[in-house]
């Protein structure tokens, strides 16, 4: 079976677990301030915070702003789940809106449109790797004086218009074993702001500066040094990494007859943290049988978008999003990842066409 995803652990990442093993030093330590360095420099911040999980980043990141009870945040539903709960652990609420059908990102048209007096931030996701449409979406947020988060969970080092992910607004990212670089499990958050950025280092360690002098409610949301060791070692291959996934992504480009495949926006630098198709008008359940049946691994990203989620049904009553729920029903995802061969790729190529 050609697996939708394959974390790439090496030498060097199991030799630089065994060193932070050996110094005793394993929790917020000299390894997460090297990758935090490496990360702000790679997405072009002043300040990079590690924590625990994207999720934690996301969290940190609308308590950071002040976003809490009785604010709104403009989000989608076509996301992963997270995007939508840290809303609602900050006490505030989704405001759904839908995405664009060929990039599935937030259609920034429709932006505008939902503001309402309570609106505290747009929090846009750089889904499967490319960016949304930043240009656009900060010149609303800046018209509206709206905070902007950037999830980029699935989009390290991606671009739009030559500047990073996550320095536009507030970015956060995961380093989940699946990611593009990946530290297990791990997230960061990144900032241009000094204040939100010491705000994001106290929340994320119990409010506290001093040791044991406590300056506000916090959480234990602290990254290990095991973790970032790993994560060190990645970022040295985030570029070949990107590299293979563009190469790969323009190989199926190239030769899928079968199904809609992805497009990318002018001006963004897609980084492929999946390759997602369409399969309209088709039984999408059959067609990911076959593919495994015959080798191919798949992924659904997401069946069930957020609006549709039972828990959230007072939340998103009355909400329709038919550009969503249609992506929910056809979309899947293909092998992209850097291990595949060209024999992999030829293989992919064969088993869709035959759908």
């Amino acid at each position: 079976m050609i697996p939708v995803s394959k974390p790439y652990i090496g030498e060097e990442e199991k030799k630089a677990v065994l060193e932070v093993l050996d110094s005793g030093m394993l929790v917020q330590g000299p390894r997460v301030a090297a990758l935090e360095a490496e990360f702000a420099r790679v997405h072009q911040v002043k300040h990079a915070v590690a924590t625990s999980s994207g999720t934690t980043a996301l969290h940190v990141a609308l308590l950071a702003h002040g976003i809490g009870a009785g604010d709104e945040v403009i989000t989608v539903a076509f996301t992963f789940i997270a995007t939508v709960n840290c809303i609602l652990y900050a006490g505030a609420r989704p405001v759904f809106i839908d995405v664009e059908p060929d990039t599935f990102n937030i259609d920034a048209s429709q932006i505008e449109a939902a503001i309402t007096p309570r609106t505290k931030a747009i929090l846009l996701v750089h889904l499967y790797g490319q960016p949304a449409d930043m240009t656009a979406i900060m010149a609303i947020a800046e018209k509206h004086g709206l905070a902007v988060i950037e999830d980029a969970c699935q989009a390290v080092a991606a671009t739009h218009q030559g500047k990073a992910v996550g320095s536009f607004g507030t970015g956060m990212f995961s380093l989940y074993a699946t990611k593009n670089v990946m530290t297990g499990e791990g997230g960061m958050l990144t900032t241009n702001d000094d204040a939100l950025a010491d705000s994001a280092r106290l929340l994320r360690a119990h409010g506290m500066r001093r040791r044991y002098y406590h300056e506000m409610l916090g959480y234990n949301y602290r990254l290990s040094d095991l973790h970032a060791a790993i994560g060190i070692e990645q970022m040295k291959r985030l570029a070949g990494f990107t590299a293979a996934r563009q190469a790969n992504a323009a190989y199926l480009n190239a030769h899928l007859t079968s199904v809609i495949t992805p497009v990318t926006r002018p001006g963004n630098g897609h980084v492929w943290h999946q390759y997602t198709v369409r399969l309209p008008g088709r039984d999408r359940d059959a067609a990911v049988k076959q593919l495994a049946d015959n080798g191919v691994g798949t992924g659904v990203f997401y069946p069930v978008p957020a609006h549709q989620q039972d828990y959230l049904h007072e939340v998103a009553a009355g909400v329709s999003l038919p550009v969503t729920e249609q992506l929910s029903k056809e979309v899947f995802s293909l092998p992209v990842h850097p291990a595949l061969t060209q024999a992999e790729l030829e293989k992919i190529v064969f088993e869709v066409n035959r759908l």
